[in-house]
């Protein structure tokens, strides 16, 4: 596991510190912040921890529901691929601001588009 993208971004302290910086910049996003209104961001914050871990090859703790049944009530309120795309750019944005060399943003970037699909319900 010394290997995986999670431990080459430092592990759980850098996941803690990017999903903490990460949802500050989707509530402050009007392109998005719609969709976290009424929402528990703090039970959000921990499940993303989680997940991210498990996808970016840490432990695996994530209990959340899969991608389509997560998003599915976002879907009926509109959510689309510009919106995917704003998460996306902010989570590109968090870890360049945290000092993420440009190869790792990128890695984790590939791995983000790749859970679009089922994000959209397509």
């Amino acid at each position: 596991m010394t290997n995986t993208l999670f431990s080459r971004l430092g592990g759980e302290p850098a996941v803690t510190a990017a999903v903490d910086i990460f949802y500050r910049k989707v509530l402050l996003d009007r392109r998005i912040n719609r969709f976290f209104e009424h929402m528990d961001v703090d039970a959000l914050r921990d499940k993303q921890r989680a997940f991210l871990t498990m996808v970016l090859g840490g432990r695996d703790a994530y209990q959340g529901r899969d991608l389509r049944s997560a998003h599915a009530r976002l879907l009926k309120l509109g959510l689309d691929d510009l919106h995917f795309d704003a998460v996306a750019e902010l989570l590109e944005q968090t870890l360049q601001e945290l000092g993420v060399p440009a190869e790792l943003v990128a890695e984790v970037s590939e791995i983000v588009a790749s859970t679009r699909t089922d994000v959209l319900g397509r």
